[in-house]
C-alpha cells in the first residue's frame, strides 16, 4: 500500500506542476477519489505537502548529487527524487532502503532500466554521505535562511524587515509544521459538546478549540468521511477564520454584504450566528465559486444566504448605497498567512504581486464602504501577514475616508487570550501562524459615522 501512496503522490505533484493547480485542491480532490485508509490519507498529505514545503532545499541537495540535469521529457523523475528526498530526511516512517527501493519499482514500471539506475544511484549516495556538506555550504552562502526555511529569501528578507528576526524566524519555522485540521460547530444546527460525541461514536478523535466557541480540533480521522460532516454539523475551518465573523458580529434580521465570499466558510458563520434570520448576500467573481458557496449552504442548512456573482469592486451598480447593515471585506491577498495549507504560494508568489494585490484591495475596500449604513461596520480581513496588505491599507482607508473610524467594541468581541495583541486606540488584529498554531491573518474594523465628519459618496 505505502508504494502506491507514493505513486499517487507522484501524480498529484505532477499535476499541480504541469496545470499550475493549488496544491491543497488537487490533493482534497485526489483524498476523495481515492479509497484508502485515513492513516494512508495522512502519509500522502505529508508527503505532497513536505515535498511542496521544502522544495527549494531539497533541490539545493539534487543539484549537487545530480551529476547532469535530467532531460525535459524525464521531468517527472525530480518529482520522484523530490518525494523520495523528502521521505529519508524529513520522515521516519519507512527506513530509507524501503524508499529507494520503492522509487526504483515505480521508476521502473513509468520510465526505463537507465532512468532506473538514475534513482538508484542518487538516493543511494544520499544515504550513504547525507547532508552535513552540503549543509555548510548552504550555511556559507548569501541565502541561508531560504534553504534553512525552505523559502525564498526575498521574502524571509521582506518579513525580517516587517516584523524582525525573531518573529520571521519563528514564522518561517512555524510554515514547516503540519496544520492541524480544524473545523466550526454549525450551531444552528447542534452545540460543540455534542458534535465532539458524535464524533467520537464515528472514530474521530477530536477536542475544544481555543480562538473560538464554536472551534473544534481534529486529532484523529479524516472528517469530511463521518456522517456529522455530511449532515451539516461542521464546517471545516480555521480558528483564526471564525475570529472574522465575531468582529462583523451579526445581529438576526441584519442585511450583510460579504464581498469576496468564495468558498463560503465566513458567509456560513455570520449566517449561522443570525439563527438563519436575516440575510447575508455572498459575492464572488466566479460563477463557480458561487456554487460552492450555494453547496456549502445547502449541506448547512442555511436558508438565509443569497450567492450571486459580482466583481465586489461593481457593488454600487447593484445595490444602492448604504443597503447594509454590516459588509465584510475578505480581501484577495497574497496568502502568506496560510503557507501551510497552500505552500505553493511560496514559489509562485513575488514582491510585484504584492503591490498589484494592495490596489485590488484599496479599490474593493473603497467600494464596499458606500455600501455601509451610518453607524454599520465594515470589517476588512485577509488571510496573510504582509503589513502592506494590512496594516497600511487599514490606514489608508481611514485617511481616504473621513466619514469611517475605527470600530471600539473590536477588542471586547475577541477571545480573552486574543486581546493583547490589539494595540490601543486601534481595531485591528494581525494573527501570526507561530501565536496559536492557527493561520496568520490580519483583520480590522471600522465604524461608519453617524454625525459629524464628510459623508463619503
Amino acid at each position: 500500500m505505502d508504494n502506491n501512496i507514493r505513486a499517487i503522490a507522484l501524480d498529484v505533484l505532477q499535476k499541480i506542476e504541469q496545470n499550475q493547480a493549488y496544491s491543497n485542491l488537487q490533493l482534497n480532490q485526489t483524498l476523495q477519489n481515492t479509497n484508502l485508509k485515513n492513516v494512508d490519507k495522512a502519509l500522502l498529505t505529508n508527503i505532497v505537502y513536505g515535498t511542496i514545503q521544502r522544495k527549494n532545499t531539497i533541490d539545493f541537495y539534487l543539484d549537487q548529487l545530480l551529476n547532469k540535469p535530467i532531460k525535459k521529457k524525464d521531468r517527472w523523475v525530480l518529482s520522484l527524487l523530490r518525494l523520495s528526498i523528502f521521505q529519508m530526511l524529513y520522515l521516519d516512517r519507512v527506513p530509507d532502503h524501503a524508499i529507494i527501493h520503492e522509487a526504483v519499482e515505480i521508476t521502473k514500471e513509468r520510465g526505463n532500466q537507465g532512468l532506473a539506475g538514475l534513482v538508484n544511484g542518487i538516493l543511494r549516495k544520499l544515504q550513504r554521505e547525507g547532508t552535513a556538506a552540503m549543509d555548510k555550504k548552504a550555511e556559507e552562502g548569501i541565502e541561508k535562511e531560504a534553504l534553512s526555511y525552505s523559502m525564498p529569501q526575498w521574502l524571509f528578507d521582506r518579513w525580517r524587515d516587517q516584523f524582525g528576526q525573531e518573529d520571521a524566524e519563528k514564522m518561517a519555522q512555524s510554515n514547516l509544521l503540519a496544520s492541524p485540521v480544524t473545523a466550526r460547530v454549525n450551531t444552528k444546527k447542534s452545540n460543540r459538546k455534542d458534535v465532539l460525541e458524535l464524533l467520537l461514536e464515528e472514530g474521530i478523535v477530536a477536542e475544544e478549540g481555543e480562538l473560538s466557541p464554536e472551534g473544534i480540533i481534529v486529532k484523529e480521522g479524516y472528517l469530511p468521511a463521518t456522517d456529522v460532516y455530511k449532515q451539516g454539523l461542521v464546517t471545516i475551518q480555521d480558528e483564526s477564520s471564525m475570529l472574522v465573523a465575531r468582529a462583523v458580529d451579526p445581529v438576526s434580521g441584519e442585511t450583510i454584504l460579504d464581498t469576496c465570499a468564495a468558498p463560503g466558510g465566513k458567509s456560513t458563520h455570520m449566517a449561522e450566528l443570525m439563527q438563519g434570520e436575516g440575510k447575508v448576500v455572498s459575492l464572488d467573481l466566479h460563477a463557480h465559486k458561487i456554487d460552492l458557496i450555494k453547496r456549502q449552504a445547502e449541506r448547512l442548512g442555511l436558508e438565509n444566504i443569497e450567492a450571486s456573482v459580482l466583481d465586489a469592486r461593481k457593488v454600487s451598480e447593484e445595490f444602492p448605497s448604504g443597503s447594509f447593515d454590516r459588509v465584510l471585506v475578505d480581501a484577495p491577498c497574497s496568502g502568506f498567512g496560510v503557507i501551510r495549507k497552500k505552500p505553493d504560494l511560496k514559489w509562485s508568489k513575488t514582491e510585484e504581486d504584492v503591490t498589484r494585490l494592495t490596489s485590488i484591495q484599496r479599490d474593493i475596500l473603497h467600494a464596499a464602504s458606500v455600501m455601509v449604513k451610518e453607524g454599520g461596520l465594515l470589517v476588512y480581513s485577509t488571510c496573510t501577514v504582509d503589513k502592506e496588505e494590512n496594516d497600511n491599507v487599514a490606514d489608508w482607508f481611514l485617511t481616504n475616508h473621513p466619514d469611517f473610524e475605527w470600530d471600539f467594541q473590536f477588542a471586547e468581541k475577541m477571545p480573552k487570550k486574543i486581546k493583547s495583541y490589539i494595540i490601543e486606540g486601534r481595531s485591528d488584529l494581525q494573527i501570526m501562524p507561530h501565536y496559536f498554531n492557527s493561520d496568520g491573518f490580519y483583520i480590522a474594523a471600522f465604524r461608519k459615522k453617524t454625525t459629524g465628519g464628510e459623508k463619503h459618496a
